[in-house]
């Protein structure tokens, strides 16, 4: 009891002298116990209302107007993801480690990469739709299809992959490359086996990110891969993903408890998705 009051005594001096910094601190808490409540009061709602909802008819594998089966919508969200992935994880890291590990860092070439990354990031994604529907639905004759989606999300997750690939890149210290460099390695072998492992927790946070985006967009999906609520039978067939397919049944008002127990399941994908990229992240970095 002496300790803590003592401990207690000491943390109220110090909050005396450096009023400011315990204004802060105060303000953080806040903020982590606001963001904390929002979120469980959130996930809390949807549990409540969807999972009575959650029915077998709802995993039908077609869907009609009377089961209004999310099934389709479960496999089409994991087509345009997987194809999303497939086409930005390439160029993104790709282009972040040629940013950061070849090309000179000051130049302005790399500053000109940066500020476009971060004015396509802040760019609503109607805009990114109304451009996928004139690009690839129109222009390439693509049609509303999972792939005319899929180049759409490209678009769209492609600066934050750059940029978060980015940064974990230029948070390993560059002692890293000095040592590996004196020991006689290459450019390339440096980047592999010594600047990659440390940097891809940060690199598969940037993931987690473009996942959720994938997941859960609406507005672009709207104009490139359609509504169309049956199995998709190619890339070029229109489908709908699972944010879409709960955005239309709210929308027609008659399916609101088919609309929270869609939401349940993509909360439930969501989170399965981060979780794997967690947990390969914790391998890989056990292994770094």
């Amino acid at each position: 009891m002496n300790t803590l009051r003592a401990f207690a005594k000491a943390e109220g001096r110090k909050w005396r002298r450096h009023p400011l910094s315990a204004m802060v601190r105060l303000l953080c808490r806040l903020s982590m116990a606001v963001t904390a409540f929002a979120l469980l009061y959130l996930v809390g709602d949807i549990l409540i209302k969807g999972v009575p909802n959650l029915k077998p008819e709802l995993f039908s594998l077609h869907f009609t107007t009377e089961n209004q089966s999310m099934l389709p919508a479960i496999i089409s969200t994991l087509i345009i993801a997987l194809m999303t992935l497939c086409l930005a994880l390439p160029l993104g890291v790709g282009g972040a480690i040629y940013l950061v590990e070849y090309a000179r860092r000051d130049s302005l070439a790399v500053r000109l990469v940066r500020l476009t990354a971060e004015t396509l990031s802040g760019i609503p994604s109607i805009i990114y739709g109304l451009f996928g529907s004139m690009c690839f639905v129109t222009a390439l004759h693509l049609g509303l299809s999972l792939l005319s989606g899929a180049l759409t999300l490209t678009l769209m997750v492609l600066p934050l992959i750059l940029r978060t690939t980015e940064e974990a890149l230029l948070s390993v210290p560059d002692s890293y490359r000095e040592g590996s460099f004196g020991l006689g390695a290459g450019k390339l072998r440096t980047v592999v086996r010594i600047v990659l492992p440390p940097a891809m927790p940060g690199i598969l946070s940037g993931v987690v990110l473009a996942i959720g985006r994938i997941v859960g967009e609406t507005a672009a999906l709207l104009f490139t891969s359609g509504t169309v609520a049956s199995l998709p039978k190619g890339l070029l067939s229109s489908g709908r993903t699972l944010s879409l397919h709960m955005y239309v049944l709210s929308g027609e008002g008659l399916h609101i408890g088919e609309a929270y127990a869609t939401a349940v399941v993509l909360l439930l994908l969501v989170m399965g998705m981060n979780g794997l990229s967690a947990l390969i992240s914790r391998k890989i970095g056990g292994k770094a």
